[in-house]
């Protein structure tokens, strides 16, 4: 297995802990009984921006690790530049990823053109951008595996 297809690895299954363990800390403030609109939103703002600098950060933390691990195991270094294959499957994981962005984001606003709940705009909103992380790496892995 490659130095590509174990990050895609890594990257994939942090981004679930990640999302999953930061849905369970925040699930239980949720605030069921304000239906104050102004509430609603700090919740889902604050929801988004927390967990996007904490999925950042521990990417990048994570990406230490990873690599510090690859050296001391396989004593090899990480790859200093990406060549053209490596750049191609970047760019067909990126183009997926935004496939499912863009999907989830259409159906968000949908949601609102059907009268649902500013909750569910917001749910829509965040499982697809957890799906569209998921998407890439598995696209990454998948096009790593099977080339180009």
């Amino acid at each position: 297995m490659t130095y590509q297809e174990k990050k895609s690895i890594v990257s994939l299954i942090s981004t679930i802990l990640i999302f999953t363990v930061y849905c369970l800390f925040k699930y239980p403030e949720y605030p069921n009984e304000m239906l104050d609109s102004k509430v609603t939103f700090h919740y889902w703002g604050s929801f988004v921006l927390v967990l996007t600098l904490i999925s950042v950060a521990a990417h990048i933390v994570i990406s230490i690790i990873f690599n510090i691990v690859f050296r001391i195991t396989t004593g090899e270094k990480e790859p200093a530049f990406a060549d053209e294959l490596d750049e191609r499957i970047g760019l067909l994981a990126f183009r997926n990823s935004f496939a499912i962005f863009v999907t989830g984001f259409l159906l968000a606003m949908g949601s609102l053109v059907i009268d649902q709940p500013l909750k569910v705009m917001f749910i829509v909103l965040i499982v697809s951008g957890f799906f569209s992380d998921v998407t890439g790496s598995i696209s990454r892995l998948y096009y790593y595996r099977k080339g180009v």
